[in-house]
C-alpha cells in the first residue's frame, strides 16, 4: 500500500488567527480613513498578505507607491505579531490534536501547508509543531493558493505522490488549491461555501479516526 501524507492549512483549521489577522487590517483601514467589516474579512481567507494588502487598498480606493505599500503592509504585520504573542494551546480549534495524535503515533508524516509567514511560531507557542515533518509557508511558496504549489512542495518534502495527499482546508481557494494538485480534499467549516470538497466537517469533532482509517485504506 503506498504510503499517505497529510497536509494541514493553519488559520481556521489548526488555530483560529483570522480574528487577529481582522484586528490588525480594521486597525490599518481606520488609520487610512475607512472601515473594514467581517464581512470583507472573509475574502481574505487563505490569500497572501500581499493580496490581502491590494484588497483592503481597492476596498478604501486608495492609491498608494510602493513604499507607502509596504510600509502599511509592515505595519499591519506588526500589529498582528503583538496580538498573537501571547497565543498558548487553548487557542487550539477541537479535537485538532486527536487526529494529529493518531496520525503521529502511526508514522503519517505532517505537514503545513499555509500561506502564512508567522505559521511556524504559532505553531510554538501553541505546542503543536513537534506533529509537523516540514512546514511550508508564505516564506516558502511564490505563489497564492488556489494555485497549488504550497501543496505540491509539502508533499515533495514528505516524499509523497501528490495523489497520495490528504489536505485539511478552511478556504474555498485552499480547496481549489487541493483539487488541482490532485489530492484528497477535506473542507473544514460550511459545506455548502467549501461544495468542491471531497469531504466536509464542520469541524474535527464531527471527525472520527475511523474515517481517517478509511481515507488511508482507500
Amino acid at each position: 500500500m503506498n504510503k499517505v501524507g497529510f497536509i494541514f492549512d493553519l488559520d481556521g483549521v489548526i488555530v483560529d488567527t483570522a480574528k487577529y489577522h481582522f484586528l490588525a487590517w480594521k486597525k490599518l483601514a481606520n488609520e487610512l480613513g475607512f472601515e473594514f467589516t467581517e464581512e470583507q474579512n472573509e475574502m481574505f481567507k487563505g490569500v497572501s498578505r500581499k493580496r490581502c494588502m491590494e484588497i483592503l487598498l481597492d476596498i478604501g480606493n486608495i492609491k498608494a507607491t510602493q513604499d507607502q505599500f509596504d510600509t502599511w503592509m509592515g505595519e499591519k504585520n506588526v500589529d498582528y505579531l503583538a496580538y498573537i504573542e501571547n497565543m498558548n494551546a487553548s487557542e487550539i480549534l477541537p479535537d485538532v490534536p486527536k487526529i494529529l495524535k493518531f496520525l503521529k503515533k502511526n508514522n503519517y508524516p505532517i505537514a503545513l501547508g499555509s500561506a502564512s509567514k508567522n505559521a511556524r511560531p504559532i505553531l510554538e507557542k501553541v505546542g503543536l509543531l513537534h506533529y509537523f515533518d516540514a512546514i511550508l509557508d508564505g516564506n516558502n511558496v511564490t505563489k497564492a493558493k488556489p494555485d497549488p504549489e504550497v501543496f505540491l512542495l509539502a508533499a515533495k518534502e514528505l516524499e509523497i505522490s501528490p495523489e497520495n495527499c490528504v489536505v485539511f482546508e478552511d478556504a474555498v481557494a485552499g480547496i481549489a488549491a487541493a483539487n488541482s494538485a490532485k489530492m484528497i480534499s477535506i473542507g473544514i467549516g460550511d459545506k455548502t461555501i467549501l461544495s468542491k470538497a471531497q469531504y466536509n466537517f464542520k469541524d474535527f469533532t464531527e471527525m472520527s479516526v475511523d474515517f481517517i482509517k478509511e481515507i488511508i485504506g482507500n
